[in-house]
């Protein structure tokens, strides 16, 4: 009655197919490569896109800027920093806050915020399904909040509409869900390349904080749509670096190399504290006995007041990062932008206002290590550091502790400012940076907003151990096999005696040890079927193996699309060696768990120092006994 069995089941890509082609999947190679190039194509166009939305988006700020602190219509670039309307300062900001309001309640709650964790969102429970309207909705709120003096970036709401764009082509079209989270994300990093001319920080942009994957069919698409950015930004702005120093900043010396490790370890305390802070304003926000509706003005009232004292705080303020890193500031302004600032963008961001992070972070991270520069230079002047050097590692190890973009920090810091020298401080103040957030704080400035709706981000990129691990590996080489001329009855009354079996599948076989098919538990007692049918008439599934060499993703994604917790393993001469089951499969996963948690040494010191011991102690008395033999 029980055997083992020889398989000559049906490969698994001939049963998985018409099954995956009917939910639009492709399993053939050829297939998905020509996918991939569908995508990418997609991705190209999404980036020429998001280009033209960067400039006309840059523009409409700059009118606005115009028009409400200088009563004038012009299109070029314009900053309110030398703007004399006195007091009306406070009121520009406030009634563009009032607007962002309205706009938000009558139009779509969605535009709130600086983009990106709205974005996180809609990929990780949402499909990548981001709602149209925002394309246009994100773009025109950001322009009237930052045009009024909102004190943000416009690269937030940039990522923002090139993911919206992604993500409302991926919606059109018939794509997968994976596909069109590669679309958004290939929108949002080709906006950031699109601003800042910086593709290769798009690109890590993407990986770290929306695609949580690295793979061809991601990396290819968002990687031509970051060029394409770049080669708007090119084309449309200026090809020479968006924050140039001034200067060219010389290799650093060791000793510079430990101060600036030093100062990154204290950015990332500082980013922590930028992030609580930013959070607690929130949370005073919410406690507010008003509407939502109302609260950009209440950002906007605030960004006003500290602008009257200084206008530099209002607007992106992308002048003041360039100013920051040519190292020649007045102490004054370098205060103002650090500490006013910071309360500026904190206190309207909270609001629920629509603007970006990473301008203020820039600004506010240059700021301090500008003074952090100034005081170790006033104490230590030979100890090799400089204002402008330490201005753009504080800038880069801010962002990267408040975003835990370790990669795209560095990258970015390099590529819009052309300073190649720059590259070793950045990872030590960066890398520094990032194990304080990491160690210290459990969420950043982009996920702390989500996780509090239960909504939780990965980070960490590892190995799938689906992917690692082979069949052979795991499989039980002894499993219930049952042959198929024997009777319901018979099969009963047997696997009555056996008092260990959990199966939920028996795989079934017939005299020839030839694979017939799988049958279910539940369908081998039920009281429909007469004791004296046949147990091999039960099989109503196709046959379907999978082989030893194969790894666990493909036994895991056949069990899957089978509704199965059983399958015959095959070696490749067609005869049965094993079962793979899901308590296989645990048992894997329960394996790598161990290598990350168990600590044992795979060399024991002490016992390698006794037999050099004893290896030495032979070799002497070998020594010995050739002396004694010579005398």
């Amino acid at each position: 009655m029980i055997s083992k069995d020889t398989n000559r089941g049906i490969p698994i890509s001939v049963i998985l197919k018409p099954a995956l082609e009917a939910e639009g999947i492709k399993p053939n190679f050829t297939e998905n490569k020509k996918r991939l190039l569908t995508i990418s194509i997609l991705a190209i166009g999404i980036g020429i896109a998001s280009s033209l939305v960067a400039k006309v988006l840059m523009h409409l700020i700059y009118f606005i800027t115009d028009v409400v602190f200088y009563g004038e219509t012009s299109w070029g670039i314009v900053t309110p920093a030398n703007t004399t309307l006195g007091l009306w300062i406070i009121l520009i900001p406030t009634v563009g806050g009032l607007i962002v309001g309205l706009m938000a309640f009558y139009g779509s709650k969605a535009i709130r915020g600086h983009g990106i964790p709205e974005a996180m969102e809609q990929i990780l429970i949402n499909q990548s399904k981001i709602k149209p309207n925002i394309t246009y909705l994100k773009p025109i709120s950001s322009a009237i909040a930052i045009g009024t003096g909102g004190p943000f970036g416009a690269e937030g709401p940039i990522i923002a509409t090139g993911g919206a764009l992604g993500s409302t082509l991926g919606q059109i079209l018939k794509v997968t869900t994976n596909e069109r989270k590669i679309l958004l994300a290939a929108g949002a990093s080709s906006g950031m390349a699109a601003v800042f001319g910086s593709p290769i920080a798009g690109i890590f942009l993407a990986i770290e904080l929306l695609l949580f994957e690295f793979s061809p069919r991601s990396i290819i698409p968002v990687a031509l749509a970051c060029i394409t950015g770049a080669a708007g930004h090119h084309f449309l702005f200026s090809p020479d670096p968006i924050f140039p120093v001034g200067h060219t900043l010389s290799s650093p010396s060791n000793h510079a190399l430990f101060i600036y490790s030093l100062i990154g370890i204290v950015m990332g305390f500082v980013s922590i504290f930028v992030t609580k802070v930013v959070y607690f304003f929130e949370d005073v926000f919410s406690r507010l006995p008003i509407h939502w509706m109302w609260w950009p003005a209440i950002g906007g009232l605030a960004a006003g007041i500290f602008g009257y004292f200084s206008p530099r705080t209002l607007g992106a303020g992308y002048e003041n990062i360039t100013d920051l890193l040519s190292g020649a500031l007045p102490l004054k302004v370098i205060l103002a932008l650090c500490f006013l600032k910071f309360f500026s963008w904190a206190i309207s961001l909270s609001s629920g206002t629509s603007g970006g992070t990473l301008a203020p972070l820039l600004t506010i991270g240059g700021a301090t290590g500008s003074l952090f520069a100034m005081a170790i230079l006033y104490y230590f002047p030979n100890s090799g550091i400089t204002i402008s050097m330490t201005a753009l590692v504080c800038m880069s190890a801010l962002f990267a502790g408040a975003s835990r973009a370790l990669l795209t920090s560095i990258v970015f810091a390099l590529e819009v400012t052309g300073e190649p020298h720059a590259m070793l401080p950045l990872l030590a103040a960066c890398t520094a940076s990032y194990f304080i957030s990491f160690s210290l704080m459990k969420d950043t400035i982009m996920t702390e907003k989500i996780s509090r709706r239960g909504i939780q981000t990965p980070d960490q990129f590892q190995t799938d151990v689906l992917q690692s691990v082979m069949v052979k590996q795991v499989m039980s080489p002894d499993e219930i096999v049952i042959e198929g001329n024997n009777t319901i009855g018979q099969v009963r009354d047997w696997l009555k005696e056996q008092k260990d079996y959990q199966n939920n599948y028996f795989i079934i076989a017939t005299k020839k040890n030839e694979f017939i098919g799988i049958i279910s538990s539940s369908n081998l007692f039920s009281d429909n079927h007469p004791r004296e049918q046949l147990v091999s008439s039960l099989i109503k599934r196709s046959p379907v193996s999978v082989m030893e060499d194969d790894n666990l993703k493909i036994a895991v994604d056949l069990m899957a699309e089978q509704n199965i917790d059983i399958l015959p393993v095959i070696s490749n001469n067609n005869n049965l060696i094993g079962i793979i089951s899901y308590r296989n499969i645990l048992n894997a996963y329960k394996k790598d768990m161990e290598n990350d948690f168990r600590k044992d040494p795979s060399i024991s010191l002490r016992k390698s120092g006794m037999k050099i011991l004893i290896e030495g102690r032979k070799l002497i008395d070998s020594f010995k006994r050739s002396d004694t033999g010579r005398s």
